[in-house]
């Protein structure tokens, strides 16, 4: 018996619309990467990125941004499976090494409300680095409640659900090469 092969479903079945596709964010992170490379060259600044979102942006970024520097990480909650952030933030892992005295960047996939990079930011602030700088991805400034400085930004988007390249719903879509519009109905039926 012969017949059609059924395709499984994929992540991207579930997108509306991509907004920034792969060779836009490729483009873009080289961009960033090369701006700075040119302001922390011998400054061996340490990159903290936000786990787990930014992880695919801390990446790529770090590979073209070819002067020495380390990596660390700090993992926040304040979406839970919402899409909706609840305005309480929790740290779930802190930084393995001190920052006091360091030049740190800290590498975030999108600023929303700005809650979450505030209370990131500040605890940072508490461990006296020498300073603190922003490079994110994607901005949506529609959704801004604490105002946030970006330093280095890759996208300014209009205020919509979005998913991939390390953005994620309910912990899904984040392997996606592109940055896309999650369909309603998918976070609706939840």
């Amino acid at each position: 018996m012969t017949g059609a092969a059924v395709r499984a479903p994929s992540p991207a079945d579930d997108i509306a619309e991509v907004l920034v596709d792969a060779d836009a964010i490729r483009a873009k992170v080289a961009e960033l990467g090369a701006r700075i490379a040119a302001d922390y060259g011998g400054k061996d600044p340490v990159l903290v990125s936000l786990l787990k979102g930014a992880l695919p942006f801390l990446a790529d970024l770090m590979r073209q941004v070819p002067i020495r520097l380390s990596l660390d990480f700090i993992e926040v909650s304040s979406y839970g499976s919402s899409t909706e952030s609840s305005g309480v933030v929790r740290i779930l892992k802190d930084l393995a090494q001190p920052i006091e005295g360091r030049r740190v960047l800290v590498v975030e996939d999108i600023i929303d409300t700005g809650f979450t990079l505030r209370y990131v930011m500040d605890h940072l602030q508490q461990q006296k680095p020498e300073s603190v700088r922003l490079v994110a991805l994607l901005d949506k400034p529609a959704r801004r409640i604490v105002p946030i400085g970006i330093d280095y930004k890759g996208f300014e988007i209009p205020d919509r659900f979005v998913v991939g390249y390390g953005l994620d719903y309910a912990e899904r879509y984040r392997n996606l090469p592109f940055i896309g519009v999650l369909k309603p109905e998918v976070y609706n039926r939840a």
